[in-house]
């Protein structure tokens, strides 16, 4: 796909786009969420028949497109598709069909197969010169473990010792990356564009569960000046070197004054681009409509001044409510948008009156990061209050509840 190519959509009653988002699980939510609030009309195809999106989708269609064999049927009308999940053969069914004849398809396959290959990531940060945690051997202990398929914190291991390390039978590390497992602060950055005009976003901060899942995201960040230009130029430096077209994200760790990048996923993520959203008004699913849609214009993108925003996930169960990483979130029942919730500006969850088990996403904002803090404190009391709640638990990572 190259930025010459226009597709015209169809537009609708009131104007609206219809744009298909294949895959109903978290991206899938967070890819409906921004395009309900970009004013376009919505469907979700999954091949599961509920799923957390299914909840607030305009239209959702249960198909498998691996084994459908007339794809134009399904996404008759459709303007845009946007894959939200992470099954190759669906992937590389969506790819060849969009590019014969379907609409267009918002998705890289080539930065795609390098990004979701963290051992081809590495090659890729190795030749682009970027900073990065020290590799094994040439690294002490602790030691990360990461299997080279799977996205966030899904196999991650952290070895303590010599004992733990041999009990893990890794042998030549063929399948695995090995590197110094690195404490500090983690953040992200999502860079937008096509070859000649990429555009990196704004910088949010993420904090971890005890599993090393992100939990919550703070903005606008609390990195220094400085360190955001750094940051931005390994995100430009890593999108031209993949030749990307789309959306990627890139996530590091501060260590010392020095980033170091840990991954890069070129795809919608989940977290960060609501987040974003709330903090500064750039719309990633709107941006990437331009850049499929219509002609890319890297000035368009002017996000007004930075707000303060709490985003995070919380279960709450009978005598407890405990902060988590998005797994909690993952395969629910279908979830609904509800305003002032408790509080918070909007929750993305499947809370009813009458249910003593939910979970939820809680989007809050205020002027300052500090304001939307001290707002969500006072969230979470209402919710204890209400439910005469006794026991809170914000897990972090910690060493000894790993190898």
């Amino acid at each position: 796909m190259s930025s010459a190519i226009v597709h015209q959509p169809r537009i609708r009653q009131g104007g609206r786009v219809l744009i298909a988002i294949v895959g109903g699980n978290l991206q899938g939510v967070e890819a409906t969420y921004l395009a309900h609030k970009a004013g376009w009309e919505v469907l979700v195809i999954d091949r599961k028949p509920v799923v957390p999106a299914k909840g607030f989708c305009d239209h959702f269609l249960q198909l498998d497109v691996v084994r459908q064999e007339n794809l134009g049927k399904a996404f008759k009308g459709v303007d845009l598709v946007i894959p939200a999940l992470e099954n190759e053969e669906a992937l590389g069914r969506l790819t060849q069909w969009t590019r014969s004849s379907g609409p267009p398809f918002a998705f890289d396959p080539n930065a795609y197969a390098i990004s979701s290959s963290k051992m081809k990531s590495e090659r890729l940060f190795a030749q682009t010169k970027v900073p990065t945690p020290l590799p094994w051997p040439e690294c002490g202990f602790p030691v990360v473990a990461k299997p080279d398929m799977g996205s966030g914190s899904q196999g991650v291991m952290v070895l303590n010792d010599s004992e733990s390390f041999s009990a893990q039978a890794f042998g030549s590390t063929g399948h695995w990356v090995l590197q110094e497992f690195i404490k500090g602060p983690s953040y992200s950055i999502e860079i937008i564009g096509t070859s000649g005009q990429y555009v990196p976003l704004k910088v949010t901060d993420l904090a971890m569960d005890e599993t090393y899942d992100c939990k919550r995201v703070l903005a606008p960040t609390d990195l220094p000046a400085a360190i955001i230009s750094d940051f931005e130029q390994i995100s430009i430096s890593l999108a031209k070197d993949l030749r990307l077209t789309g959306l990627m994200d890139v996530e590091v760790i501060l260590h010392g004054n020095s980033l170091k990048v840990l991954e890069i996923d070129a795809r919608l993520p989940s977290q960060t681009p609501t987040t974003v959203y709330w903090s500064t008004g750039l719309n990633m699913i709107r941006m990437l409509g331009d850049l499929f849609l219509n002609k890319f214009n890297q000035k368009r993108i002017k996000p007004h001044s930075p707000r303060g925003v709490v985003y995070e996930h919380i279960h709450v169960s009978p005598g407890i409510i405990e902060v988590a990483g998005e797994h909690i979130m993952s395969g629910t029942d279908e979830l609904g948008i509800r305003s002032d919730f408790f509080g918070a500006d909007e929750a993305i969850t499947n809370y009813a009156p009458d249910r003593n088990e939910w979970v939820a996403t809680l989007i809050i904002s205020a002027d300052t990061r500090n304001a939307a803090w001290e707002k969500r404190n006072a969230v979470l009391a209402d919710i204890q209050q209400h439910y005469k709640i006794e026991t809170y638990r914000d897990s972090v990572p910690n060493l000894i509840n790993y190898f």
